[in-house]
C-alpha cells in the first residue's frame, strides 16, 4: 500500500460510555449478551462484548458475562455455537469458541489485577483450552468443531487456529500467575504456531474470501516482524477499501466495523500505529445518533446493513481504541512486543 496517499480523516471523539452502555443494555439478568435485541448469543462474541464492558469500566456487568460462561460450559469444556435466552440453538461445539474464554479472562486481569477472579475462572479456562487442543492433529493444526452428533469435523480453519494460538498465550499467562505448570499446552502451542508459520497451506483455503483469514495470523502474534508485514502488504488491495475500511468478504461490497477494528488492532500489534490510526479514522463517522457503531454498510450506495446495533461490534471498536490510545492497562494485550515466548512479559515466574 502507499501510505503517503492515505489520509487521517477528522472524526468526533469516541463515545466510550455510549458503546459500553449499549452492550450493558443488551445484557440479560443472567449475564448473557446477545448479538442484538432478540438475537442469538454465541460464546466467542459474548467474551468480546465482556472485554468491551471492562474497557468501559462496567466491571460488574463483565463479571456477570463471565459467570454466564462458567455456568453454561459443557462437561467436555466446550460451549454450543449459539443460544437464545440460555437455550442452545446450534449444538455444534467449536474449538475457537471454547478457547477464547482465556483471552477474555486474562484481559480482565490486566485491567483489574483481581486474583480472586482469576482463581474463580481457572477451571473454566482449563477445560476450554483442553477441549480445543483435544482436536489438534499430530501435525499441529486444530480442527474447528465437533458436530451436534459428537463427530469431529476434519477441517482446520486458519482464522480459528490463529485465535486459539492467542488464547493459548493468555492461558499460559493465567497459569503462570497461579503457579500452575502446563507442559502439554506448551507442546500444543509450539506445534500450532509451526503450522501457521511454516505450513499455512494446510488450512482450508475456501475461507480465504474472508478478511479474517488474511490478518488473524498477524493479530494473534503467530506471524510477526517481516512475515507479518509481508502478509499485510500482499493482500492489502484484496480486502482494503481506502478511505472506507475492511471488507468482510473480498468479493462483496460490504465494509464491517468489526473487521476494520480487528485489523486496526493487528496493525497496532505490529507497531504500525500511524497506519492503524489512519484506518481507524475511516470508520469514526459510521455511527448512529447515540454514538454507537453500525455493524456494516454497502458501498458505494452507503446502505447500513444489517440495521441492528450489534454488541460485539461495539466491543471490538473499544478494543481497537484501547490498542491505539492506551485507555486501560490491557491496551498492549495483542502487541507482539508484549509477549516473550509463551507468556506475557512482566509476569512473575514467567519462562522463556
Amino acid at each position: 500500500m502507499d501510505l503517503k496517499n492515505l489520509e487521517l480523516q477528522p472524526s468526533p471523539a469516541l463515545n466510550i460510555d455510549s458503546l459500553a452502555g449499549m452492550i450493558a443494555d443488551l445484557q440479560h439478568k443472567s449475564g448473557e449478551i446477545p448479538w442484538h435485541e432478540g438475537g442469538k448469543t454465541d460464546p466467542w462474541d459474548l467474551v468480546e462484548s465482556a472485554m468491551g464492558l471492562n474497557i468501559g469500566g462496567l466491571f460488574k456487568k463483565a463479571d456477570q458475562a463471565f459467570e454466564w460462561m462458567a455456568k453454561n460450559q459443557n462437561e467436555n469444556g466446550s460451549w454450543f455455537s449459539s443460544y437464545i435466552d440460555g437455550v442452545p440453538q446450534d449444538r455444534t461445539m467449536e474449538t475457537n469458541m471454547s478457547a477464547y474464554i482465556a483471552t477474555g479472562v486474562f484481559h480482565s486481569w490486566l485491567i483489574r489485577q483481581d486474583s480472586s477472579f482469576l482463581k474463580k475462572m481457572w477451571p473454566c479456562v482449563r477445560k476450554g483450552i483442553d477441549y480445543a487442543i483435544s482436536l489438534q492433529t499430530e501435525r499441529g493444526e486444530i480442527y474447528w468443531a465437533r458436530s451436534p452428533q459428537d463427530n469431529v469435523d476434519p477441517m482446520a480453519l486458519l482464522t480459528g487456529s490463529s485465535s486459539i494460538y492467542m488464547c493459548l498465550r493468555c492461558a499460559f499467562s493465567i497459569a503462570c500467575l497461579l503457579g500452575i505448570k502446563t507442559p502439554r499446552w506448551e507442546k500444543a502451542f509450539e506445534k500450532l504456531g509451526s503450522t501457521i508459520r511454516d505450513n499455512i497451506h494446510i488450512y482450508n483455503i475456501s475461507k480465504s474470501r474472508f478478511s479474517m483469514y488474511w490478518f488473524y495470523p498477524v493479530l494473534s502474534g503467530a506471524l510477526t516482524g517481516e512475515a507479518a508485514a509481508k502478509r499485510v502488504e500482499k493482500y492489502w488491495k484484496k480486502y482494503v477499501v481506502d478511505g472506507q475500511g475492511i471488507r468482510c468478504v473480498s468479493d462483496r461490497p460490504w465494509i464491517t466495523m468489526a473487521e476494520t477494528s480487528e485489523f486496526v488492532i493487528a496493525l497496532a500489534a505490529m507497531g504500525n500505529i500511524k497506519l492503524a490510526r489512519i484506518v481507524f479514522s475511516w470508520i469514526q463517522e459510521r455511527t448512529y445518533d447515540d454514538g454507537t457503531f453500525w455493524c456494516g454498510y454497502t458501498f458505494p450506495d452507503m446502505v447500513i446493513w444489517p440495521e441492528e446495533k450489534i454488541s460485539w461490534t461495539n466491543g471490538v471498536v473499544l478494543m481497537a481504541a484501547d490498542a491505539l490510545y492506551g485507555l486501560t492497562p490491557a491496551s498492549n494485550l495483542f502487541s507482539h512486543d508484549a509477549w516473550d515466548g509463551f507468556r506475557f512479559k512482566g509476569l512473575a515466574g514467567s519462562k522463556k
